[in-house]
């Protein structure tokens, strides 16, 4: 785990932006249970966390050489995002699951050139469908992109397959496996419920059979 992963990892679980819960597990709007909820627009509340997970994905993404635009998926991307494009003083486009269905039927929200290097903001990676969309409407648009770059991943293998069928980069600041290891480190969890929790990634909906919740 390197330095960046673990400081990420301890913003996160700090400001309750990562919940671990093995014992009494969350149920998504899915019906999905689970061992974990991430909400990493909670970052908006606080400024000085906010800024400095600002400061690496700008870190990240200035590897990556010139870049025209920012593309954030909708609507978790959007605001760091506009943090990110406000510093590097760059355009910036937001992109929505599907065109409206109203208006001007926009799905994207902004300009996009043609020949403009962009980047896809994510702030979490699950399955990548989102990601995965965003880049290639802002493709369809005219741009090229080649990476992601989000807070955290659960390093699902579905998501792993959606990038590379898009022939698309994944870069994040720290992962679900470094965040559960520094949630042990720190006491919120014990060693025991660490495979249990990091079980859930292989197979989701599966997960809370397995463990004796339904």
């Amino acid at each position: 785990m390197d330095k960046t992963s673990q400081k990420v990892a301890k913003i996160l679980l700090s400001i309750k932006a990562v919940s671990l819960s093995p014992k009494k597990p969350f149920k998504y709007s899915s019906g999905i249970l689970s061992p974990v909820y991430t909400d990493c627009r909670i970052l908006m509340a606080y400024p000085k966390e906010r800024k400095i997970i600002r400061d690496l994905y700008i870190k990240e993404i200035a590897k990556l050489g010139s870049i025209d635009l920012i593309a954030a998926t909708a609507t978790a991307g959007i605001p760091h995002a506009a943090w990110i494009a406000d510093k590097l003083n760059l355009p910036m486009v937001y992109v929505r699951g599907s065109a409206k269905d109203h208006g001007k039927g926009n799905q994207i929200e902004g300009i996009v050139k043609k020949g403009q290097k962009a980047v896809v903001v994510e702030d979490l990676i699950s399955t990548g469908e989102s990601a995965a969309t965003t880049a290639n409407a802002t493709r369809g648009a005219g741009a090229k992109i080649s990476h992601i770059i989000a807070i955290i991943t659960y390093g699902m293998k579905k998501s792993q397959n959606n990038f590379t069928a898009n022939k698309l980069k994944l870069i994040t600041l720290t992962t679900f496996q470094d965040v559960v290891e520094v949630a042990q480190k720190m006491g919120y969890i014990n060693k025991e419920e660490m495979p249990i929790i990091l079980e859930w990634t292989k197979d989701p909906p599966t997960w809370g059979k397995n463990q004796g919740f339904e």
